[in-house]
C-alpha cells in the first residue's frame, strides 16, 4: 500500500538506524524528494556495517591475506609468517580503523546530498507515528513520521554458559579490540562470522578449532560449495569439530577450556563466540505500536519489509537472516519503494547476492538445488572449476567453483553458486542475467577476455548444454 502523509507528520519518513539497511532507506526516500531524518544513537554513523562488522572483518581479511602472503605463498614458495609473528594486535588492526573512518565521511556526504536530517540520540515509540528521542547532551524531544523505517540492527548473542568478564572470551565486536595476537583460538559457532574469522586466523598461523553444531557448514550455500569450503578451512588449518555443543567452560593463567557434550575438552589462548545474534529491539517501546517480535527481538516483516503496523517497516540484522550488508540494503530499497512508490513501474532489487568473505570466498544468488527439487523444477547443472581456467591456474586457487543451475527447456538462468578468488565480485555478473531473466546464451554470445575468471560463465554454460568448452 502506498501510504498517505497527513500534515501533523513532521517527516515523510523517520529511520531508526544508519547501518546499510538505514542510510539506503534514507538515501532513496530523500532522493524520491521525501522529507527524511535519520536518528542515530551512537556519536558515528554507520552501524556495525562499518564500525564493528562488514567493514572490519574483511579489512582484517585483507591484511591477514597480504601479512601472510596467502595468495603468493604456495605460487612461490614464500613464508611471510614471520611477519606476523613481529607485528603487534593494534598494528594489525591499523587499517580497519582507517577505512572505517573513511565510510564514515562518504555515508555522511551520500545523506547531506539527499537533504536526509541527522539526530543523534535514542529512540523509543510513544505511538505508531511519534518517536521520543533521548541523549546525553539534550532534553528529550518528540519527532512525528508518516513512516518508520527501523534498523536498528543487532548485537552478538553471548550464551550464559560463557563468562562475561573473561579477558579470554571475545565476540564479533570485541575481537577487534584484543590485546595481543593469540597462538590458538577456539571458535564457537560456525555460521558466517565463525567461518570468516576461522580463516582470517588461520590465514595468520594461529591454530584455530572451530566448534559447529551442525555436520555441514552454511546449509544456505549449494552442498558442493559447502563441501569445498570445508575442505579449504581444513586445509589452511583449521580443526573441525561437528555436530559438538559446548556443555561447560574452565578457564586458568593460561588458557581457556571448552568442555563438549559428548566430554571432549578443547583448550586454547582465547575463545571467539560466533553464536548468533539479538536483534536491537530492546527499549524501542515497539509494544505501543503493534509490531510483532519474534525469537532474540526479531521483527516479524512481510516480502516488503513491512511490520504487522502497515505504516512501520524493518530492514537489515534486525529481522534477521541472512544478516549481510548487501542483502539489508536491497530489503531496505523494497521497502522505501512499497512506501512511497507502489504504484510505479520501476523495480526493486528482487536478486539479492549472498557474500561469504571466508578464504577462500563464497558467494550465491538464486535457487539452490534443493529449493528446486522441491518445486519440481527441470534443470540442468553446469560446471566450471578455476583450476581448468587460465587465470585460476595463474592465482593458484585450489578450490574454486563457478556452478549454473539452468531451466533445461527454456535454458532460463535459475542460480549461481560460486567458491574461490572473487567469488563476491564475480556473482553480480549472475545477478544481471537473473534480473534480466537471462538464458544461457547471455553467456555463450559474448566474447570474454582472456585470461579472466569471468571466462567461467561460459564454461559453466557450455557444459550445462553439452557443447565443448572452448577458449
Amino acid at each position: 500500500m502506498t501510504v498517505t502523509h497527513p500534515p501533523p507528520y513532521d517527516y515523510d519518513l523517520i529511520v531508526i538506524g544508519s547501518g546499510p539497511a538505514g542510510e539506503m532507506a534514507a538515501v532513496e526516500a530523500g532522493y524520491l524528494g521525501k522529507k527524511v531524518a535519520l536518528i542515530e544513537k551512537e556519536n558515528v554513523l554507520g552501524g556495525a556495517a562499518t564500525n564493528t562488522g562488514t567493514l572490519p572483518s574483511k579489512t582484517l581479511r585483507e591484511t591477514a591475506l597480504f601479512l601472510a602472503g596467502f595468495r603468493q605463498r604456495a605460487l612461490f614458495g614464500l613464508d611471510l609468517s614471520i611477519a606476523t609473528e613481529r607485528i603487534t594486535a593494534r598494528e594489525f588492526l591499523y587499517r580497519e580503523r582507517h577505512v572505517a573512518e573513511k565510510e564514515r565521511e562518504k555515508i555522511r556526504a551520500r545523506l547531506d546530498a539527499q537533504h536526509v536530517q541527522v539526530i543523534t540520540g535514542t529512540a523509543a515509540f510513544e505511538s505508531e507515528h511519534v518517536l521520543s528521542i533521548s541523549s546525553p547532551n539534550a532534553d528529550p524531544h518528540r519527532v512525528s513520521g508518516a513512516v518508520i523505517l527501523i534498523a536498528t540492527g543487532s548485537r552478538p548473542f553471548r550464551p550464559p554458559i560463557f563468562p562475561t568478564e573473561s579477558p579470554r572470551v571475545f565476540d564479533s565486536d570485541s575481537i577487534l579490540h584484543i590485546a595481543q595476537l593469540p597462538k590458538s583460538m577456539l571458535i564457537v559457532g560456525a555460521g558466517v562470522i565463525g567461518c570468516e574469522y576461522a580463516s582470517i586466523f588461520a590465514c595468520l598461523g594461529i591454530a584455530v578449532s572451530l566448534v559447529n553444531s551442525s555436520e555441514v557448514l552454511l546449509p544456505f550455500l549449494d552442498t558442493e560449495v559447502q563441501d569445498l569450503l570445508e575442505k579449504a578451512l581444513v586445509a589452511s588449518g583449521v580443526r573441525m569439530i561437528k555436530s559438538e555443543r559446548v556443555a561447560s567452560v574452565s578457564e586458568t593463567d593460561a588458557s581457556i577450556t571448552a568442555t563438549m557434550e559428548s566430554g571432549t575438552a578443547l583448550s586454547a589462548d582465547c575463545l571467539l563466540l560466533a553464536t548468533g545474534r539479538s536483534s536491537n529491539t530492546d527499549g524501542l517501546g515497539l509494544e505501543n505500536t503493534g509490531v510483532e517480535l519474534g525469537k532474540r527481538g526479531l521483527i516479524t516483516v512481510d516480502p516488503h519489509y513491512q511490520t504487522t503496523n502497515p505504516d512501520i517497516y524493518a530492514a537489515g540484522d534486525v529481522i534477521g537472516f541472512p544478516s549481510l550488508a548487501s542483502t539489508s540494503i536491497g530489503q531496505a530499497r523494497i521497502a522505501i519503494e512499497h512506501a512511497f512508490r507502489a504504484d510505479d513501474e520501476e523495480l526493486a532489487p528482487v536478486v539479492l547476492p549472498y557474500g561469504i568473505y571466508t578464504i577462500p570466498e563464497c558467494a550465491m544468488a538464486g535457487e539452490i538445488e534443493d529449493q528446486l527439487r522441491s518445486r519440481g523444477a527441470d534443470f540442468v547443472v553446469g560446471k566450471a572449476r578455476y583450476s581448468d581456467n587460465a587465470r585460476g591456474l595463474i592465482i593458484g586457487e585450489e578450490f574454486g567453483l563457478l556452478k549454473l543451475y539452468f531451466e533445461r527447456n527454456t535454458r532460463r538462468l535459475l542460480g549461481v553458486h560460486i567458491i574461490g578468488e572473487q567469488a563476491t565480485e564475480l556473482v553480480h555478473l549472475g545477478v544481471v542475467a537473473l534480473s534480466a531473466v537471462a538464458t544461457a546464451d547471455v553467456f555463450l554470445r559474448p566474447a570474454f577476455n582472456y585470461p579472466t575468471l569471468s571466462e567461467l560463465y561460459k564454461h559453466a554454460a557450455y557444459d550445462a548444454f553439452g557443447k565443448p568448452s572452448i577458449d
